[in-house]
């Protein structure tokens, strides 16, 4: 009898064990508490793009500040030509210091798409996704999740990986045949990060961004390597403007489209531009992306590409053509 219930008490012992293995609901519940416990995170990386056969590298920081604040510094590591992403109690906000100009959004960025810098919204892809696969190495945690890329269906979904202390190491994004189209590569993350009242506000990134203001130049036209099918270089025209000069591509057929290519002038004090559509990381710096237009600036110079045809994705591809491949005047 004694025998017995040494059995089942062992017995229990065991299942109790079993049951309580730390498992993908725990992590994702850790987490959770990890990102929204505090007053707020830092964290710094290496983000790459891949665009065909071109891949540009960006050093980012992430700061974050309950309640919604956000500041997402992203510096090409080509030319150093840092872009601000900011989200403040004023709106979204990107900030071009070399140019002395902030281009104000309409938008609930971050969490409208997914972000692979910010850890709200790769805890939110996450948890949204119903089909999601975990697995457990040695000394990570990984999830294969969708991604929710609206610009961009060619991205569909990512890898993301955790240590075992749940900080974020590397979060992949593939497109439909495996072939990795972003990466982005944690090296720290403070989960404990407190900032001043400055942080976040409009004119104290402006005032703390140590740059001199540059404009540019087109010193030659730039065509995009890539043209829909069907469509073909119909116009070109060269305008002398007040800041410099105003090139404008026509492009005619069964997808018709229009590129503006201008001088890009620094503000003698800061300006602020209101924009329709969202943040996007367009060619090498960020963008806006509405439904049928473009814009973005590159190497001092203003480009806009529209269509009342192509949609915001094959926009894309015309836009990430633009700057492979330059035509003397």
């Amino acid at each position: 009898m004694k025998k017995g219930l040494i059995l089942l008490a062992c017995l229990g012992c065991f299942l109790l064990v079993g049951c309580g293995k730390y498992g993908e609901k725990d992590i994702i519940k850790d987490l959770s508490k990890k990102i929204d416990s505090n007053n707020g995170y830092y964290l710094n990386g290496e983000l790459e793009i891949i665009n065909n056969e071109d891949s540009y590298l960006y050093d980012v920081e992430v700061a974050y500040q309950k309640e919604d604040n956000f500041r997402v510094s992203l510096k090409n590591k080509t030319n150093n030509h840092e872009q601000i992403i900011l989200k403040n109690t004023e709106g979204v906000y990107v900030l071009t210091p070399s140019l002395n100009k902030s281009f104000k959004f309409q938008s609930e960025w971050p969490y409208n798409n997914s972000q692979s810098y910010i850890l709200q919204t790769i805890l939110k892809d996450i948890e949204d996704d119903s089909e999601k696969i975990f697995e457990e190495t040695d000394d990570m945690y990984v999830f294969t999740t969708k991604v929710n890329y609206s610009n961009n269906n060619e991205l569909v979904k990512q890898k993301i990986s955790f240590d075992k202390d749940l900080n974020p190491k590397e979060v992949v994004i593939l497109n439909n045949n495996d072939e990795v189209q972003m990466k982005m590569k944690f090296n720290s993350v403070d989960y404990n990060a407190t900032y001043d009242d400055n942080y976040f506000t409009l004119q104290g990134n402006m005032q703390n961004a140590e740059v001199e203001t540059t404009s540019g130049s087109l010193d030659s036209i730039i065509y995009p390597m890539y043209i829909p099918e069907n469509t073909q270089l119909s116009g070109q025209e060269k305008v002398t403007t007040e800041n410099g000069e105003r090139i404008i591509l026509t492009f005619s057929g069964d997808n018709p489209f229009t590129i503006v290519q201008e001088t890009a002038q620094a503000a003698e004090e800061l300006l602020t531009i209101p924009m329709y559509g969202e943040p996007y990381i367009v060619t090498d710096t960020v963008g806006a992306v509405a439904d049928n237009s473009i814009a973005w600036v590159s190497n001092g110079v203003e480009f806009y590409v529209v269509s009342d045809i192509l949609d915001s994705q094959e926009l894309l591809e015309v836009a990430n053509s633009i700057n492979t491949m330059t035509v003397g005047k």
